[in-house]
């Protein structure tokens, strides 16, 4: 889990993350933004950085079934993936209604839980209890920072959507985890 100072650094790149940017040339709201959805800096960045963590996930997901010889494991990567999928449709949706650009910032930033190519790498390199404990060390580390981040959604966010689907994660995160054997605080 982040330290708490990794969790306010974190916190604070995610209420500044668009501040210092320059303006895009605007696109004309979706009709769902002009509906009254307000997107805030913290929701925006919420968003985004959700969904590169989700997308880079996936790689590290799809290599259970031939590399895991533990059903449990196998099953577990399986119900991620889908929980992944599911979630990560909910967030493109709050993406293209925010008004998002396409390219996402967020893609291979290095970051807490974030899982890298380089990661990917080396559990495809590993099989058996070698690779389950590789796959259960980074699902830890994209679970708790996954709370993290969702819990400064619910905090400094302000479109309701994306702080309901928040604490959605919270409750979801913290099950995967205690299944992995390790709630968080």
């Amino acid at each position: 889990m982040a330290s708490p100072a990794v969790a306010v650094l974190i916190a604070a790149g995610l209420c500044a993350c668009d501040s210092g940017a320059p303006a895009a040339t605007p696109r004309p709201p979706s009709p769902a933004v002009s509906a009254g959805y307000a997107f805030g800096g913290t929701d925006r960045a919420w968003i985004e950085i959700n969904i590169a963590m989700n997308s880079e996930l996936v790689p590290l997901l799809d290599l259970a079934p031939a590399h895991s010889h533990d059903e449990a494991v196998r099953a577990l990567a399986t119900q991620l993936k889908d929980f992944h999928a599911n979630e990560t449709a909910t967030l493109r949706q709050l993406h293209d209604e925010a008004g998002l650009p396409a390219e996402n910032p967020h893609v291979g930033m290095p970051m807490p839980g974030m899982v890298t190519p380089d990661i990917v790498a080396k559990a495809a390199a590993s099989e058996g209890r070698a690779f389950d404990e590789y796959l259960k060390l980074h699902l830890r580390e994209h679970l708790e920072q996954g709370v993290q981040l969702a819990r400064s959604e619910t905090k400094s966010g302000v479109e309701p959507r994306s702080k309901q689907l928040a604490e959605d994660m919270i409750a979801r995160r913290t099950a995967f985890l205690t299944k992995l054997g390790k709630a968080p605080q």
